[in-house]
């Protein structure tokens, strides 16, 4: 039996307008959930101060959505904090590439084995997206929450991404996102970051000094996919003093080759072609 073919996406006079296609209180519902996704819990009066509405237009908005579960209350502090269902929703974010659920296992070896917490990161609008962690048992440790996001150039998941960009992604990157810098060891401009991905794909990994944050360091590689495309990256961070500079290649190989691991289970012909 034939099956129906499935409905457009958008209405046919969909225009891609954005002023005139925008729901305004439902882009201020989102705002409001982006505001406490970054925040370890915010008044009502902290929110509406933060987004420039009124008290009583926000209660409405967190009123809405704590029905839904997307936000809750605490209420010995009367702060507010992301809720359950946001966590389910982005849960399935996750799941529409089994790459994370791959990387899992893998991630928990790479600590281990390393001392040191382990993260994954996909490329997101010029910046790298954490999605999920393996904490180390360490007291002094790195902490990337899913979804927090960092500047590509300064990061050892970015440049490892960067690194498998063809000449005209790269072009289209210079020509968009600023190299910002962080510390005095920060990458700032396209000639040297090229050069630094030249070191990079070499060796099959990438190494972040102290470029984001000082005292912190990061081992990272690209993940493939079975075209060849880096879907996302596997990293190593930790402080200066654990991950001492005689330790980076011993780090660098354990890290390519969970790398290669998970790359394989995605179907990538060589996972070991750093090219």
């Amino acid at each position: 039996m034939q099956e129906n073919p499935r409905k457009r996406g958008r209405p046919k006079s969909f225009s891609g307008n954005a002023a005139q296609t925008t729901i305004q209180s439902l882009d201020r519902a989102l705002e409001v959930l982006d505001r406490l996704a970054a925040s370890k819990g915010l008044t009502l009066t902290e929110i509406a101060t933060d987004l420039g509405q009124s008290p009583a237009t926000i209660y409405r908005v967190l009123a809405t959505l704590e029905a839904r579960a997307f936000v809750e209350m605490d209420p010995a502090a009367q702060a507010w904090h992301v809720g359950p269902m946001a966590f389910r929703l982005g849960s399935a974010f996750l799941r529409r590439s089994s790459v994370a659920e791959r990387s899992r296992p893998v991630m928990h070896d790479l600590m281990q084995a390393t001392g040191e917490t382990s993260n994954l990161g996909i490329e997101r609008q010029g910046e790298v997206m954490f999605v999920s962690q393996v904490e180390t048992n360490e007291s002094i440790r790195a902490f990337f929450p899913p979804g927090t996001l960092s500047p590509i150039h300064a990061s050892g998941i970015g440049k490892a991404l960067l690194s498998r960009h063809g000449e005209d992604q790269l072009n289209r990157y210079f020509r968009t996102c600023r190299q910002d810098s962080f510390t005095d060891k920060t990458i700032t401009t396209p000639e040297a970051l090229r050069q630094e991905l030249e070191r990079i794909r070499d060796q099959g990994y990438a190494y972040d000094d102290e470029e984001r944050t000082v005292g912190m360091r990061c081992v990272a590689a690209p993940i493939v996919n079975l075209y060849g495309e880096a879907v996302a990256g596997i990293s190593v961070s930790g402080p200066t003093h654990r991950m001492a500079s005689e330790r980076i290649a011993e780090i660098g190989e354990l890290v390519r080759d969970a790398a290669n691991t998970i790359s394989r289970g995605l179907g990538a012909p060589d996972a070991g072609d750093n090219g």
